[in-house]
Order: structure tokens, then sequence, then C-alpha cells
């Protein structure tokens, strides 16, 4: 009830009259309810001058319930005769005129609501929860850390399923199960990027065959039971990688160990950005580094705050992120090193503490 009654003074401040969140990371943050996303409409309304409610179809009642737990929300549930977004309108106060939605809402939902309250103007919620979501408790930074640590356990055994004459395929197929058995309910995504497919940051693995003296980018992420999120990535070789890619990789291995080191509260996320960014391309390879620095972490996987150029967001004490620079040359190979970190009071804790430096199997 706590993460509500920030939500509802925060929207209170912004003179906001109601926020309404659908299934997502922002009602599982706000209330532990892990929705199903249905074509039927569940949504948490927490208005500004009454108590908050949680309309939910009648079938998904029982999930409901038993959710929520101690969590004292009033729930509505609606039968398929029913039109909810009507029935959100008549719990509404009358005089509503400004409405967030969650970001992640369906547009057929968005739309319905839009007709339902014709005189509200909507907007996206995240500019209100986005904040409140940035700042992890302890709590949920505990979550963070176990999580760090599975999937810490999975890249430290990498070796039993990267080897040449397998496929990518074969090898996130292996990896994917370490992930369950690390304590991970689930795998989000496993990057296996062999050889040229290394260049490729949002590579999907393939049936592409593994050979000796490739460089492996292995990126990987699942969710925990508490729905908290891991992510880290790690770059291999198959044997000794050709001299090029040695040079570069440790350039790369600079650029991430000063973002971290820099990493701290009061400075900007661009500020942040430009540290490694600077080194980078101090060596030459500048328009080889193709995306931003990092994203934050939490009940999603890429969530606020991004640590990317220019951006003038200031880090502070409690906020989740990824470092994570790369090097990329298209059709040859490619790398990257991925830790999650925590801001501090005068720095950041690494959540990721596997060998960063290249691992020669």
């Amino acid at each position: 009830m706590r993460q509500i009654e920030r939500a509802r003074r925060a929207a209170e401040i912004a003179e906001v009259d109601a926020l309404l969140i659908s299934p997502g990371a922002d009602l599982r943050y706000l209330i532990g309810y892990d929705a199903l996303l249905l074509e039927r409409l569940t949504c948490l309304v927490i208005p500004a001058a009454v108590d908050p409610f949680l309309v939910v179809p009648e079938l998904e009642l029982p999930a409901a319930h038993a959710s929520l737990g101690p969590v004292r929300v009033e729930i509505v549930a609606w039968a398929d005769t029913v039109d909810p977004y009507e029935l959100i309108r008549h719990r509404l106060p009358g005089n509503v005129g400004r409405i967030l939605v969650d970001n992640h809402m369906w547009a057929e939902k968005v739309l319905a609501l839009q007709a339902a309250l014709p005189r509200a103007h909507f907007g996206p919620a995240n500019t209100i929860l986005g904040d409140l979501r940035m700042r992890k408790t302890a709590q949920e930074i505990a979550s963070l850390r176990a999580a760090g640590a599975a999937i810490d356990r999975v890249h430290a055994e990498i070796n039993q399923w990267l080897s040449p004459g397998r496929t990518e395929r074969q090898v996130a197929r292996d990896i994917a199960d370490a992930m369950l058995q690390s304590g991970h309910a689930r795998a989000d995504f496993v990057i296996v990027g062999s050889g040229p497919n290394s260049a490729s940051p949002h590579h999907e693995a393939s049936d592409r065959m593994i050979g000796p003296g490739e460089p492996v980018v292995v990126d990987i992420s699942g969710t925990m039971p508490d729905g908290y999120r891991s992510d880290s990535t790690r770059t291999y070789s198959i044997g000794a990688p050709p001299a090029e890619f040695l040079a570069y990789y440790e350039v790369l291995l600079a650029a991430q160990s000063a973002q971290v080191a820099t990493a701290q509260p009061g400075i900007t996320a661009g500020e942040l950005d430009a540290v490694g960014r600077d080194i980078i391309t101090a060596a030459g390879y500048g328009p080889n580094f193709l995306h931003r620095t990092g994203h934050g972490i939490g009940l999603d996987v890429h969530e606020d705050p991004y640590i990317v150029a220019g951006s003038p967001r200031i880090l502070a004490t409690g906020m989740a992120f990824s470092i994570e620079p790369g090097i990329y040359f298209p059709g040859r190979h490619g790398a990257r090193i991925e830790d999650i970190v925590i801001c501090t009071d005068d720095g950041v804790e690494t959540l990721n503490n596997t060998p960063r430096q290249l691992r020669v199997l």
C-alpha cells in the first residue's frame, strides 16, 4: 500500500486527478499483482480524491485476491455483460480533468477510456511513476542483488556450453536452461553472437556454427520469481582471437572500467556516457560504439534512467542501471561488457562480478 500512497501523493502534487494502471511492471510495482494482459480490462484506479480500487474481469477475481495478499485495495469485479469503462467513469468524481495512464496500456483500452471520459485530458503515467521507480528501495536493491548473483552463476559456467562446432542456438538453449536452474523464473533473452554476429548488438541466436579463433558476445537477461530482472554481457573467445580484436577489447575494458569508477550521484547520465565514449573515440573507435552506455533496470529490463549521450538526467542514490559500452566492426567481429550497478551515496555497487577481462575458452 505504501507504493500506492506515494503515487497518489505525487499525482496530487502534479495536479493529476487519477492514475489508471493496466497489467505490467507499473501494476506489479504498485500492488504486487502480476496480472495477465488480456483483452478484458484489468485496471488499477488511483484517484487523487477517493480511495483506490482495482477493476478486474470476474474470471480473474480469484487470481487478484490471491496475488494482493495483505495489500488493502478494493477489488471491483465486472461480468462480460458490463462495460468496465463506464464502471470506472461512474466511480470517479465528476470533476476529473487530468488522467495519466501507464505507458504500455493498449491503444484500444486508452481509446475506450477517452470515449468514456471525453472531458478529461490524458497523458502518460511515466511522468510520475518513472521518477518513483527509478529510486530503488532497500528491498528492491536486495532483489536486484539476487538477480545479479543468479546471472553471474550462469556466466561462470559458460565453458560448459560454449565450444567450437556447436551452433549459437544450441548454446543459447543450454544457457536458458541454466538460467532457470540458477534461480530465474524465466529467461527473457539469450544473445549468443559469434564471429561476425558478435558485431550485431541485438543478434538473435542462429544456426551458425561457432568456429575456432572467434569472439562470442553472450548477453543474457532473466526474470526472478519476484519480478526483478538480471542483465549481464560478457565477451568470450574460442581460442586466440585476431590481434585487432585484442587491441580494441583492451580499449573497451578501460572505457567500461572508467565508467564504473566514475558513476556516482550528482553527475548526469550524459556525463557518464561521455567518460567511456571519449576513451573509445580517442583510441579511434568512436564510430564503432553504436549505442547508449546503458539503461535502468528493475521490474522492467529497460526502464529509466537511460545513460545516453547528452542526457541531463542527474544520477541519484538508489538508481539502478547498466554500464555496457561496446565496439563493433560489422561483418567481422565485436565486443561488449555489461554490468548492472546501483548508485550509492559516494559511488556505485556493482551487481555483476564475473571477470570482465577477455575469457579465452
